[in-house]
């Protein structure tokens, strides 16, 4: 017995207990707002997601065509409306996740107006935006079962028993538009208990999925910005052990952790970990730093701090600030010492940020910790603040002068022009970007490709343009054209938009709640039957 069948049987029983003063209870309906209303807590969405989450990483390392994707999303309807549009294209939202990026909540959703990404956001709009998206896809799923049910109400007036089969099939397996979302905590907002409290809220909003960066939470910067500072190893893990603390506590046995090392951009650390045996992480990460040699007290000024390093007492180079600096072309090694430390001390997967999409710098940097953990993934940033046009023209440039081929007609660094678009050149480059995501889930361990803040992108061009149209000659056809009219000829959903509120789902429970009195919004009169 389906699930469905299931809930009118138990829900039928119990209105005959309570007797006649449970008449007006249809066990249909009751079983239908049920199947609208599938997650009851925000901790049933983390674990259903999670078990998705890890079932996606088995299923990756069986076979690398199978990553994943996600985009960034800054409100729920935005969220909604991405799922809505997979699921209507791709016929599934299988491997299809939701990015929460701490940048578009600082810069979209803070009480303080735009904000740079510094951690300077309220913690708590992390959790609070995670609760919204999933109160926008749990809509989604009613609003579309709502659709289902119509249709098999009017499959049985009709009489279309083959048609009301087939509906009811499409109930009982409905796909659901909850996905796992994977959630930025930047640094921690602070010391690992400050970490441990808000991955507990994160994860009673519903995340399966953490991710957390080495950077010092009080000196955040964004990961493609000058400035940041990473935190010894042992800092790092302890606010790894206090997610994972989080996710086991509140039942979450699968919840993810995705470790973020912007070690590659970041030449500065605040501290000097205490080594204690020769070769200890803390000796590893003091390796990198640049030092000047010490031969005699007079090489020591006040204040300075000295240590032992391969025999020799050295200074570490210090900035006027009191940062320390690193070795100059250290980047991907720490990178790589990083990766590996996490996944050693409960990280399921990594994130290295980079300065540019470029596959050879990505798979040598993931080789070599696959050297030492075989089954290391990624997760991978790309994102809107490289320039892929121009990232990919050079690259392409340069594979040709390297083979001696003839780019006496090309200017290197001018091949951003739109007199390039239609060369060979840049359909090469092209070509590069369109298969850059499954190349890099081949060999460069890539297990989910994210962008960051696509939303925030379009939301604003799709803006200009309207704005450059309606306010110009296009007036009131610069919408009908370019929004109205290709929402319907597309088949976008929120076309109906009082559908899209709620709206019939309003009317259902009318009926449900008053029966034949109820006072519906859906009658001729409603505007929407235009479309």
């Amino acid at each position: 017995m389906t699930q469905y069948k299931q809930d009118i049987t138990d829900v039928a029983a119990l209105c005959n207990v309570q007797g006649d003063s449970w008449n007006a209870i249809n066990p249909e309906s009751v079983a239908r707002m049920r199947a609208q209303n599938k997650f009851q807590t925000g901790i049933d969405i983390a674990k259903y997601t999670a078990k998705i989450m890890r079932e996606d990483m088995v299923a990756y390392d069986g076979d690398s065509s199978k990553y994943t994707q996600s985009l960034g999303c800054w409100h729920g309807f935005i969220a909604q409306q991405k799922m809505i549009a997979i699921k209507k294209h791709m016929g599934t939202t299988k491997s299809s996740y939701i990015y929460l990026s701490g940048w578009m909540i600082a810069a979209l959703r803070s009480e303080f107006g735009p904000l740079p990404d510094q951690s300077m956001h309220e913690k708590t709009t992390v959790p609070e935006l995670i609760a919204e998206i999933y109160t926008y896809l749990r809509q989604a799923d009613a609003r579309e079962l709502g659709g289902l049910f119509r249709e098999l109400d009017a499959a049985r007036e009709s009489g279309d028993s083959v048609k009301e089969k087939e509906i009811q099939n499409q109930i009982d397996n409905h796909e659901t538009h909850v996905v796992p979302i994977i959630a930025d905590i930047d640094a921690g907002f602070g010391n690992e208990e400050a970490t441990y409290l808000l991955a507990k809220k994160i994860i009673e909003a519903g995340a399966c999925c953490i991710q957390i960066e080495n950077q010092v939470s009080d000196v955040k910067q964004c990961g493609h910005q000058d400035g940041k500072v990473t935190v010894p190893h042992e800092d790092f893990i302890a606010k790894i052990n206090a997610i994972r603390y989080a996710f086991l506590e509140l039942g979450v046995e699968d919840g993810v952790i995705v470790a973020r090392t912007d070690s590659l951009g970041a030449g500065l650390t605040q501290k000097i970990p205490v080594s204690t045996a020769e070769g200890d992480l803390a000796s590893q990460y003091n390796a990198f730093l640049e030092t000047t040699p010490v031969n005699s007290v007079d090489d020591i000024s006040d204040g300075d701090m000295v240590i032992k390093q391969n025999g020799q007492l050295v200074k570490p180079v210090r900035l006027p600030n009191g940062l320390v600096r690193f070795k100059e072309g250290s980047g991907e090694a720490r990178c790589v010492l990083d990766g590996i430390t996490a996944l050693r001390n409960g990280a399921d997967m990594l994130w290295i940020e980079t300065e540019k999409p470029h596959l050879d710098q990505i798979g040598g940097m993931i080789n070599s910790i696959r050297e030492v953990i075989p089954n290391a993934k990624l997760l991978y940033n790309n994102s809107p603040s490289f320039n892929w046009t121009l990232n990919f023209r050079q690259q392409v440039f340069d594979a040709w002068s390297k083979e001696g081929r003839d780019v006496s007609t090309y200017d290197r660094d001018g091949l951003m022009s739109v007199d390039y678009d239609d060369t060979e050149l840049g359909t090469a480059a092209d070509d590069r970007i369109r298969s850059f995501q499954a190349d890099a889930a081949r060999v460069a361990g890539v297990f989910h490709h994210l962008i960051t803040l696509p939303t925030y992108h379009t939301a604003a061009l799709s803006t200009d343009t309207l704005a450059k149209d309606y306010f110009g000659d296009e007036g009131m056809l610069g919408y009908v054209a370019k929004v109205q009219r290709q929402e319907i000829r597309l088949g976008v959903a929120c076309v109906k938009h009082q559908n899209m509120a709620g709206s019939d789902m309003g009317d259902d429970h009318k009926g449900y709640f008053s029966g034949a009195q109820a006072l519906k919004a859906s009658g001729k009169d409603n505007t929407m039957n235009q479309f």
